[in-house]
C-alpha cells in the first residue's frame, strides 16, 4: 500500500508532514508513506529542505494520493510539464487535496461537479476554475477529498487511513497525535468531520 504526498518547493510543512506523521501511524510491513517530488530536493516555504522518497511518476501508481499546498502552488498548477506527469484515475486510487492543492484538482479535472474545501487566500482561484468551494474543513465524494486550513491536513490523512484500514485504525492515529487531556474530544471532532463521508463507500 503505497500512499504519496505531492511535495513541491515552496511547500507548506504543516500539510505535507503532518500527514506524513499521522499517515506513518500504521505499522504494517506493506504500509509506504512518502513525499513526492518532481525533483530530488524540495524546499518549503520556510527554507526546511527534503529529500524526494518518490517520484511524482511513481505517485501516479499510488494507492492513494494527497495534495499539499505551498507558496508556488499557483505556478506549479499552470505548469503543463508538471502537470502532465500526474496520471491520477480515482476509480482506483484515493486522491486528496488541501488548501492550494485542490487548485490542482481542479486543474487536472478531478473536481467536475464536485464541491470542494480550500483555504481563503486560494478560494477565489477554485472558484475561477468553476468549482464551488463550501465552508468547512473537509469534504469527500468517492474517492476524491479536500480539506481546507493549514491543520486540516489531520482530516485527509484520518480519511485515508479509515478508507484503508478502517475507522478504528484512524481513531487510534489520531488518539496518538491528539494532545494530552483533549485525545477523546480531539478524536471525536476528527471523525466527526470524516464520517459522514465514509458512510457511502463502505
Amino acid at each position: 500500500m503505497h500512499i504519496a504526498i505531492l511535495t513541491f518547493d515552496g511547500f507548506n510543512e504543516l500539510d505535507s508532514l503532518i500527514a506524513l506523521g499521522i499517515l506513518n501511524r500504521i505499522k504494517k510491513p506493506d504500509w509506504r508513506v512518502t513525499l513526492s517530488c518532481p525533483s530530488s530536493v524540495v524546499t518549503s516555504m520556510n527554507g526546511v529542505m527534503v529529500h524526494a522518497q518518490s517520484t511524482l511518476a511513481q505517485a501516479s501508481e499510488a494507492d492513494a494520493v494527497l495534495f499539499g499546498s505551498g507558496m508556488k502552488t499557483r505556478d506549479i498548477a499552470n505548469d503543463p510539464g508538471v502537470m502532465a506527469q500526474l496520471n491520477l484515475d480515482p476509480a482506483r486510487q484515493l486522491i486528496g487535496a488541501q488548501c492550494s492543492g485542490t487548485l490542482m484538482l481542479a486543474k487536472l479535472g478531478l473536481l467536475n461537479k464536485i464541491p470542494a474545501c480550500t483555504d481563503l487566500l486560494t478560494k477565489p482561484w477554485v472558484q475561477e476554475a468553476g468549482v464551488e468551494v463550501l465552508n468547512q474543513p473537509f469534504y469527500a465524494d468517492g474517492n476524491v477529498a479536500t480539506a481546507g486550513g493549514c491543520l486540516s491536513s489531520q482530516y485527509l490523512a484520518a480519511w485515508v487511513i479509515a478508507r484503508l484500514e478502517g475507522l478504528e485504525a484512524a481513531e487510534s492515529a489520531m488518539h496518538y497525535v491528539a494532545p494530552v487531556g483533549e485525545k477523546e474530544a480531539y478524536v471525536e471532532r476528527a471523525m466527526a468531520n470524516i464520517t459522514p463521508y465514509l458512510q457511502a463507500v463502505n
